[in-house]
Protein backbone atom coordinates (compact mmCIF):
# COMPACT_ATOMS: atom_id res chain seq x y z
CA UNK A 1 0.00 0.00 0.00
CA UNK A 2 1.39 3.37 -1.04
CA UNK A 3 2.11 5.82 1.76
CA UNK A 4 1.23 9.45 1.08
CA UNK A 5 3.39 12.23 2.50
CA UNK A 6 2.59 15.94 2.57
CA UNK A 7 5.74 17.83 3.53
CA UNK A 8 7.08 21.32 3.92
CA UNK A 9 9.85 22.04 1.45
CA UNK A 10 12.20 22.73 4.35
CA UNK A 11 12.14 19.01 5.21
CA UNK A 12 12.48 17.72 1.66
CA UNK A 13 16.07 16.55 1.94
CA UNK A 14 15.59 14.32 4.99
CA UNK A 15 12.19 13.07 3.87
CA UNK A 16 13.43 12.14 0.41
CA UNK A 17 16.46 10.35 1.84
CA UNK A 18 14.18 8.33 4.11
CA UNK A 19 11.86 7.55 1.19
CA UNK A 20 14.75 6.34 -0.97
CA UNK A 21 15.97 4.01 1.80
CA UNK A 22 12.43 2.76 2.51
CA UNK A 23 11.86 1.85 -1.13
CA UNK A 24 15.30 0.29 -1.58
CA UNK A 25 14.51 -1.99 1.34
CA UNK A 26 11.30 -3.12 -0.32
CA UNK A 27 8.78 -1.67 2.15
CA UNK A 28 6.52 -0.32 -0.57
CA UNK A 29 5.89 2.83 -2.54
CA UNK A 30 5.71 6.34 -1.12
CA UNK A 31 4.18 9.31 -2.89
CA UNK A 32 5.36 12.65 -1.52
CA UNK A 33 4.64 16.27 -2.29
CA UNK A 34 6.82 19.15 -1.11
CA UNK A 35 6.13 22.85 -1.03
CA UNK A 36 5.51 25.99 0.96
CA UNK A 37 3.74 25.24 4.22
CA UNK A 38 0.68 27.32 3.37
CA UNK A 39 0.12 25.43 0.13
CA UNK A 40 0.77 22.05 1.76
CA UNK A 41 -1.63 22.76 4.60
CA UNK A 42 -4.29 23.69 2.04
CA UNK A 43 -3.77 20.35 0.29
CA UNK A 44 -4.56 18.52 3.51
CA UNK A 45 -7.59 20.66 4.30
CA UNK A 46 -8.86 20.16 0.76
CA UNK A 47 -8.90 16.41 1.31
CA UNK A 48 -5.61 15.17 -0.17
CA UNK A 49 -4.50 11.73 1.00
CA UNK A 50 -1.98 12.06 3.81
CA UNK A 51 -0.50 9.36 5.99
CA UNK A 52 2.34 11.54 7.32
CA UNK A 53 2.20 15.34 7.40
CA UNK A 54 5.27 17.52 7.99
CA UNK A 55 4.68 21.23 8.57
CA UNK A 56 5.62 23.83 11.15
CA UNK A 57 5.02 22.80 14.75
CA UNK A 58 2.37 25.50 15.08
CA UNK A 59 0.47 24.17 12.07
CA UNK A 60 0.67 20.56 13.28
CA UNK A 61 -0.77 21.62 16.66
CA UNK A 62 -3.59 23.47 14.89
CA UNK A 63 -4.32 20.43 12.72
CA UNK A 64 -4.41 18.20 15.79
CA UNK A 65 -6.92 20.58 17.37
CA UNK A 66 -9.06 20.53 14.22
CA UNK A 67 -8.98 16.73 13.98
CA UNK A 68 -6.90 16.47 10.80
CA UNK A 69 -3.88 14.99 12.62
CA UNK A 70 -4.04 12.21 15.20
CA UNK A 71 -3.53 13.53 18.73
CA UNK A 72 -0.34 12.31 20.38
CA UNK A 73 1.52 11.69 17.11
CA UNK A 74 3.41 14.98 16.85
CA UNK A 75 7.18 14.53 16.73
CA UNK A 76 9.66 17.33 16.07
CA UNK A 77 12.34 17.20 13.40
CA UNK A 78 14.00 20.32 14.79
CA UNK A 79 14.41 24.05 14.28
CA UNK A 80 15.60 25.66 11.07
CA UNK A 81 16.82 29.19 10.39
CA UNK A 82 17.13 31.15 7.20
CA UNK A 83 20.34 31.62 5.29
CA UNK A 84 21.91 33.52 2.41
CA UNK A 85 23.00 31.67 -0.74
CA UNK A 86 24.72 32.42 -4.04
CA UNK A 87 25.27 30.37 -7.20
CA UNK A 88 28.23 28.00 -6.96
CA UNK A 89 31.44 29.82 -7.79
CA UNK A 90 30.05 33.30 -7.16
CA UNK A 91 31.69 35.66 -4.69
CA UNK A 92 30.32 35.30 -1.19
CA UNK A 93 29.05 38.63 0.14
CA UNK A 94 29.61 39.59 3.76
CA UNK A 95 26.36 38.74 5.55
CA UNK A 96 27.63 38.29 9.08
CA UNK A 97 26.04 41.36 10.65
CA UNK A 98 22.81 43.29 10.20
CA UNK A 99 24.68 46.15 8.51
CA UNK A 100 26.65 43.85 6.20
CA UNK A 101 23.56 41.87 5.22
CA UNK A 102 21.58 45.03 4.49
CA UNK A 103 24.38 46.26 2.26
CA UNK A 104 24.62 42.90 0.47
CA UNK A 105 20.90 42.83 -0.26
CA UNK A 106 20.85 46.43 -1.46
CA UNK A 107 23.80 45.77 -3.76
CA UNK A 108 22.46 42.47 -5.11
CA UNK A 109 21.41 42.33 -8.74
CA UNK A 110 18.52 39.98 -7.87
CA UNK A 111 17.17 38.30 -4.75
CA UNK A 112 15.62 34.84 -5.09
CA UNK A 113 13.19 33.73 -2.39
CA UNK A 114 10.01 31.72 -1.78
CA UNK A 115 6.64 33.45 -2.04
CA UNK A 116 6.05 35.45 1.18
CA UNK A 117 2.32 34.81 0.93
CA UNK A 118 2.63 31.05 1.48
CA UNK A 119 6.21 30.28 2.60
CA UNK A 120 7.66 30.70 6.08
CA UNK A 121 11.07 31.82 4.81
CA UNK A 122 9.56 34.31 2.38
CA UNK A 123 7.41 35.92 5.05
CA UNK A 124 10.40 36.10 7.40
CA UNK A 125 12.48 37.75 4.68
CA UNK A 126 9.91 40.50 4.19
CA UNK A 127 9.77 41.18 7.93
CA UNK A 128 13.57 41.20 8.10
CA UNK A 129 13.85 43.80 5.32
CA UNK A 130 11.29 45.97 7.10
CA UNK A 131 13.30 45.64 10.31
CA UNK A 132 16.49 46.63 8.47
CA UNK A 133 14.76 49.56 6.77
CA UNK A 134 15.59 48.32 3.26
CA UNK A 135 12.20 46.99 2.09
CA UNK A 136 11.69 49.68 -0.56
CA UNK A 137 15.25 49.38 -1.88
CA UNK A 138 15.10 45.59 -2.18
CA UNK A 139 11.54 45.22 -3.53
CA UNK A 140 12.43 45.74 -7.23
CA UNK A 141 15.06 42.99 -7.03
CA UNK A 142 12.79 40.25 -5.66
CA UNK A 143 12.18 37.10 -7.69
CA UNK A 144 9.65 34.92 -5.89
CA UNK A 145 8.81 31.25 -6.42
CA UNK A 146 6.34 28.74 -4.96
CA UNK A 147 8.89 27.43 -2.44
CA UNK A 148 12.52 27.74 -1.42
CA UNK A 149 13.64 24.71 -3.40
CA UNK A 150 12.21 26.21 -6.59
CA UNK A 151 13.80 29.59 -5.82
CA UNK A 152 17.26 28.13 -5.25
CA UNK A 153 16.99 25.85 -8.28
CA UNK A 154 16.13 28.78 -10.52
CA UNK A 155 18.98 30.86 -9.09
CA UNK A 156 21.38 28.01 -9.85
CA UNK A 157 20.05 27.73 -13.40
CA UNK A 158 20.00 31.44 -14.26
CA UNK A 159 23.31 32.36 -12.61
CA UNK A 160 22.56 36.09 -12.66
CA UNK A 161 25.81 37.92 -11.79
CA UNK A 162 25.48 39.47 -8.34
CA UNK A 163 22.39 37.44 -7.40
CA UNK A 164 21.72 36.19 -3.88
CA UNK A 165 19.05 33.91 -2.45
CA UNK A 166 17.37 33.69 0.91
CA UNK A 167 15.40 30.72 2.24
CA UNK A 168 15.63 28.05 4.92
CA UNK A 169 19.09 26.54 5.29
CA UNK A 170 17.73 23.03 4.77
CA UNK A 171 16.52 24.03 1.29
CA UNK A 172 19.78 25.75 0.37
CA UNK A 173 21.82 22.70 1.34
CA UNK A 174 19.60 20.39 -0.70
CA UNK A 175 19.96 22.20 -4.03
CA UNK A 176 22.94 21.46 -6.24
CA UNK A 177 24.44 24.54 -7.85
CA UNK A 178 24.14 26.92 -4.91
CA UNK A 179 26.45 27.67 -1.99
CA UNK A 180 25.35 28.49 1.54
CA UNK A 181 27.06 31.77 2.39
CA UNK A 182 25.96 31.91 6.02
CA UNK A 183 22.97 31.65 8.31
CA UNK A 184 21.22 34.96 8.88
CA UNK A 185 22.82 37.02 11.66
CA UNK A 186 21.62 35.74 15.01
CA UNK A 187 19.79 38.98 15.76
CA UNK A 188 17.65 38.45 12.65
CA UNK A 189 17.02 34.74 12.96
CA UNK A 190 13.47 33.46 13.46
CA UNK A 191 13.95 29.73 14.07
CA UNK A 192 11.06 27.62 12.82
CA UNK A 193 10.42 24.19 14.31
CA UNK A 194 9.14 21.60 11.85
CA UNK A 195 7.14 18.64 13.11
CA UNK A 196 5.32 15.63 11.78
CA UNK A 197 2.03 13.99 12.60
CA UNK A 198 -0.07 11.06 11.39
CA UNK A 199 -3.03 11.96 9.22
CA UNK A 200 -6.39 11.30 10.85
CA UNK A 201 -7.65 9.65 7.64
CA UNK A 202 -4.50 7.58 7.04
CA UNK A 203 -5.24 4.34 5.22
CA UNK A 204 -2.10 2.77 6.69
CA UNK A 205 -1.47 4.21 10.18
CA UNK A 206 0.93 1.41 11.14
CA UNK A 207 3.09 2.04 8.11
CA UNK A 208 2.85 5.78 8.67
CA UNK A 209 4.11 5.43 12.24
CA UNK A 210 6.99 3.21 11.13
CA UNK A 211 8.06 5.71 8.49
CA UNK A 212 7.66 8.62 10.91
CA UNK A 213 9.98 6.88 13.35
CA UNK A 214 12.67 6.88 10.67
CA UNK A 215 12.46 10.65 10.43
CA UNK A 216 12.78 11.49 14.12
CA UNK A 217 13.86 8.38 16.03
CA UNK A 218 16.95 6.23 16.30
CA UNK A 219 19.93 7.66 14.42
CA UNK A 220 17.87 10.39 12.71
CA UNK A 221 19.56 13.15 14.74
CA UNK A 222 22.76 12.95 12.70
CA UNK A 223 20.90 13.13 9.37
CA UNK A 224 18.77 16.03 10.58
CA UNK A 225 21.82 17.96 11.75
CA UNK A 226 23.63 17.35 8.45
CA UNK A 227 20.58 18.65 6.58
CA UNK A 228 20.56 21.91 8.55
CA UNK A 229 18.14 21.28 11.38
CA UNK A 230 19.38 22.89 14.56
CA UNK A 231 21.94 25.08 12.73
CA UNK A 232 22.26 28.66 13.95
Amino acid sequence: MTLHIISAGAAQSVVQQAIDAWQREGHGEIAATYGAVGAQRKQLLDGAAADVVILTATMIDELIASGHIVAGTRSDLGAVVGGIAVPVGATHPDAGTEQALARALCEAAAVYLPDPAIATAGAQFVRMCEQLGIAAAVAPKLRTFPNGFAAMTRMAQERVPGAVGCTQITEIKWVQGVDLVAPLPRSLQAPTTYSLGIGARSANPAGARTFAERLTGGDAAMRLSAAGFGVS
